[in-house]
């Protein structure tokens, strides 16, 4: 086995940090779902996606990891996954899994290709894990493979918002014209105009 999941614990302190109670699923029109931050050290991209895939046939549900760095927080993913998941269950989707168009919609782009970085890499990797439909023992299932922890890039300091701005062309005029130059709400318009022209 070639994937590392995060050292900075023991599998007990991982489950631990992982509290059922914290991740209430999410609803959006109806389509339940679970969210959680996570940290994991890949070796072999093709590897721990087939156990992602395994993992998630076994418990009769799709997992959808974003790359948090790529990420306006926590609520982009949130965002992105709605998006996917109205598409899926409407039979619009543009893709062929519910997890690539998930990646799409966070990327906002309707190219494979510029959506598959906001996916998982090798190396050490900062993710939103996604569940849907949420399963009572998933998170469970993939404490070998992914340390939990709590949320921590939803804090967007400049560094992060110029990056954000030059991955989603947000001009600094467009940034003005929102309160508190709100750089999420531009990624998540960017996220919208992409339904309105698929």
């Amino acid at each position: 086995m070639t994937i590392k999941k995060e050292t900075a614990g023991s599998d007990e302190i991982n489950r631990k940090n992982h509290d059922p109670a914290v991740c209430l699923p999410f609803s959006h029109q109806g389509n339940p779902y679970e969210v959680q931050s996570a940290i994991s050290t890949i070796e072999d991209r093709a590897v721990f996606l087939q156990t992602l895939r395994n993992i998630a046939e076994a418990h009769d549900t799709h997992i959808i990891c974003f790359n948090a760095d790529m990420l306006a927080g926590m609520q982009h993913a949130h965002t992105a996954i709605c998006h996917a998941v109205r598409s899926y269950n409407a039979g619009t989707m543009v893709s062929n899994t519910l997890e690539m168009e998930a990646l799409l919609y966070a990327a906002g782009s309707r190219q494979c290709s510029l959506a598959a970085p906001f996916g998982i890499h090798s190396g050490e990797n900062h993710l939103y894990i996604c569940c849907y439909p949420p399963s009572d023992k998933i998170w469970n299932a993939l404490v070998p493979v992914v340390h939990f922890i709590e949320d921590k890039w939803s804090c967007i300091d400049s560094g992060k918002q110029a990056y954000l701005m030059d991955l989603f062309a947000i001009t600094r005029d467009e940034l003005a014209t929102t309160i508190g130059n709100n750089i999420v709400d531009l990624v998540l318009e960017r996220i919208a105009l992409l339904e309105v022209y698929r």
